[in-house]
């Protein structure tokens, strides 16, 4: 466990000085290899483990053995050793119950970054150079101790000339171009992975490997995490019991971020004492109400908030912080998974599995006979079960369809991961607290807030208008329509089938038949003229039979190596549901 911050400290990942690649018993996993190695190296040991291969789909929820060499405690461990890359890629995996065995997703889930704080001074010339003036203009004090450290960034402690007492983030030198050297590094593994794994090609994890590697760009940026600060702050300023503490934008850049501090105790660091003062229900409440909102509201997934991001105030709010990732969901997407959380609380088994179907890709070996059995006997299990987790389901209905041969939008593994992390910090703050009551509640009054807005006087207007365009060119397109039917001229046309790869396809059958006619015209031109008596010869031939024959063997050994090494199977059938 992570040691605990003291009273006041701020919002922050927690720092330990011990490095897990030299902790007796875990061989070192860096030490001495170059990067594409180290990788490599990486799964090669886990190669038996299920991890990048994905759990045991056929034994839902079973515990499988797993090798000593690849026990889940090493894996996090050897993705601490590599660096801020792997351990962020360590917290992604978490929240993929179809990449990895649910013991090595438990374990990411308590990952923590353990490195050793930089000297002072080179922070001071980090903020100096990002913030034009040195570090006695800029505030009257600056505590040399860190607050938090991590593999990306560390925070400090600062007072203002006017005062107030901030935080102030500074990003680690060199840490964002090490960042997209391993991400080059990791995206040549996961192309290779999608042409020759099933897992690649179930889970596409070049597509997965782009959006982490957006994600982690933007965390670098923190003019972006700034903005999710003052951002959340205004949509949870209607929870008063929830605080966001907001970025002062005259001492921010992209490498310094300065924000108001965060006094307080994390929420599972609080004393009994506390407990008998201030009454944590409405604390809890207020979150899952605040973060329900901010999800099929605004559109915005923080799928990390753990007790380390959050903290209990001394005037009995909740102050949340660290946005560096936060996932959007567009407006459709959003509302197809709140129907789909309405149907999972109402028991709608067969709803559910129809709607996660429509935003979902049905590959090749999709069985939905089995997919929507499963799906039906776990929604049953949920609505009977009043102590089932709603994060557990969502990431059980993940499972459930990649096993079945259905990938689902990753936006459904962030809910999942979202709201069992907010389950997690319930249970700490308020154990009692009937979670499936409050999120029951603001579903409903997040969908008479949707329906409400639907009937603005502006959504109305547009209605109106397409009703209108409707009513005034229908019968005329409708006529149009029935007159060349009359006329037998209706005609289809399909476009650009001269520049599709079919045509290609054509034309490299061809070159390749009429290349394998020329070869073998040349070889047997060139053993006929073998009997010929010509002026020049080679080794006892003649030149010219020569020459042709060493022309035809080379043309057709290309041609076999061409058809080795390019021609593709023809790629897996996949189908989109209906958007």
């Amino acid at each position: 466990m992570a040691r605990r911050y003291q009273q006041g400290a701020v919002a922050f990942k927690e720092c330990r000085l011990s490095n897990p690649s030299t902790a007796p018993g875990n061989p070192p996993l860096v030490k001495g290899m170059n990067r594409r190695s180290q990788i490599l190296r990486l799964l090669m040991r886990y190669r038996h483990s299920g991890v990048f291969s994905g759990m045991n789909l056929d034994a839902a929820g079973s515990h499988t053995d797993v090798p000593p060499d690849g026990n889940p405690e090493q894996f996090v461990s050897d993705l601490e050793a590599l660096g801020p890359t792997f351990v962020k890629l360590g917290q992604m995996l978490s929240t993929r119950p179809d990449m990895v065995p649910v013991e090595f997703a438990t374990a990411l889930e308590r990952m923590q970054e353990k490195v050793a704080a930089i000297p002072v001074q080179r922070i001071h010339a980090i903020v100096e150079q990002e913030l034009g003036a040195p570090v006695n203009k800029l505030f009257a004090s600056f505590d040399p101790e860190p607050l938090g450290c991590a593999s990306i960034a560390q925070v400090h402690r600062a007072v203002l000339r006017d005062g107030r007492q901030v935080a102030v983030k500074v990003q680690k030198p060199e840490v964002a171009a090490q960042l997209r050297s391993d991400l080059e590094a990791l995206r040549s593994f996961a192309l290779a992975a999608d042409h020759l794994t099933q897992v690649g090609r179930r889970v596409r994890l070049r597509d997965w490997l782009n959006e982490f590697a957006k994600t982690l760009m933007q965390e670098l940026d923190y003019h972006a995490e700034a903005e999710n600060l003052a951002r959340f702050g205004r949509h949870l300023k209607p929870f008063r019991r929830l605080w966001v503490p907001q970025p002062l934008w005259d001492f921010s850049s992209q490498r310094v971020l300065t924000m108001e501090l965060a006094t307080g105790v994390r929420v599972d660091a609080i004393p009994g004492v506390r407990r008998t003062e201030q009454a944590m229900d409405p604390l809890a409440a207020a979150l899952i109400r605040g973060y329900l909102d901010q999800i099929f509201v605004h559109g915005e997934i923080h799928a990390d908030p753990h007790p380390g991001n959050l903290r209990v105030t001394p005037d009995g709010r909740l102050a949340i912080f660290d946005l560096g990732m936060v996932a959007h969901m567009p407006p459709r997407l959003r509302e197809r998974l709140l129907k789909i959380l309405f149907a999972a609380v109402d028991g709608r088994g067969e709803e559910v599995a129809d709607d996660l179907i429509s935003i979902s890709t049905r590959l090749e070996a999709f069985d939905e006979e089995r997919y929507l059995r499963e799906t039906g006997q776990l929604i049953a299990r949920y609505a009977a079960n009043g102590n089932f987790s709603e994060g557990r389901v969502v990431l059980d209905m993940v499972r459930i369809a990649t096993s079945c041969g259905l990938r689902t939008p990753p936006e459904l593994s962030l809910l999942g991961k979202a709201l069992l992390n907010l389950e997690t910090v319930c249970r700490l703050l308020a154990p009692d607290l009937d979670t499936r009551r409050i999120v029951e509640r603001q579903l409903q009054h997040v969908m008479r807030a949707r329906l409400k807005k639907s009937l603005s006087a502006a959504n109305l207007a547009s209605e109106a208008m397409e009703l209108q365009q409707l009513l005034r060119d229908g019968p005329r397109k409708l006529s149009d329509i029935m007159a060349l039917l009359a006329e037998n001229r209706l005609q289809m046309k399909v476009t650009g089938l001269e520049e599709s790869r079919l045509m290609e396809n054509l034309q490299k059958i061809a070159n390749r038949v009429a290349a394998g006619i020329i070869s073998a015209a040349l070889i047997m031109a060139a053993s006929l003229m073998m009997k010929l008596e010509t002026g020049w010869h080679v080794f006892g031939y003649p030149a010219i039979a020569l020459l042709l024959m060493l022309i035809g063997v080379v043309l057709g050994l290309g041609i076999v190596t061409s058809a080795l090494l390019f021609d593709r199977r023809a790629r897996a059938r996949e189908e989109r549901g209906h958007r």
